[in-house]
């Protein structure tokens, strides 16, 4: 379909950082996908999605929030609330929490999402493992350093298995564990 290669374009400009080039791409998709296949179709959603991203990705939170939500609804009337484009909406609207230092608000959206993660995914694949690593993170944030070393140690443990000890990913939550062991 012709709106597919629209919003790959768009990815393109927003995987640069370019991102008025890339919301201008996402709407014309987006225009695309909700006359052809209708507002709650999974290419529509994962386009509200993406422009979300790009908010997110700017700072523009309160303008993110309202597209993760609306991507949200959509795709938990149109998959369900354990589908993997579900999920992923939760945990960056846990992420948007975070990134605002709201972190409570973060515990209880990255809890939903690693609950379903589990249970639609499993406990050692790579997204449930970056939520439980992002647990971690609003942890260490807090300075609750003991929760946060359990949980960046679980993450590393799902990682080693999934991944290999070599890989970036596996290397990257090493590194975060690094200065807890100086300790």
């Amino acid at each position: 379909m012709l709106f597919d290669h629209v919003h790959n374009i768009a990815a393109v400009f927003d995987n640069q950082g370019k991102y008025d080039e890339a919301m201008q791409w996402y709407e014309r998709a987006l225009t695309g996908f909700e006359k052809a296949l209708g507002k709650d179709h999974p290419s529509t959603l994962n386009t509200v999605h993406n422009i979300a991203a790009v908010f997110d990705n700017q700072g523009k939170y309160d303008e993110a929030m309202q597209w993760y939500e609306r991507a949200l609804a959509g795709f938990e009337k149109a998959l369900g609330k354990d589908h993997p484009s579900t999920l992923n909406t939760v945990h960056n609207i846990a992420a948007v929490f975070d990134n605002q230092g709201k972190y409570d608000e973060a515990m209880q959206w990255y809890e939903r999402a690693l609950a379903g993660r589990e249970k639609a995914l499993g406990k050692d694949h790579p997204s449930t493992l970056n939520t439980v690593h992002n647990i971690a993170a609003v942890f260490d944030n807090q300075g609750k350093y003991d929760e946060a070393m359990q949980w960046y140690e679980r993450a590393l443990a799902g990682r080693e298995k999934a991944l290999g000890k070599d890989h970036p990913s596996t290397l990257a939550i090493a590194e975060c564990l690094r200065p807890f062991k100086n300790n």
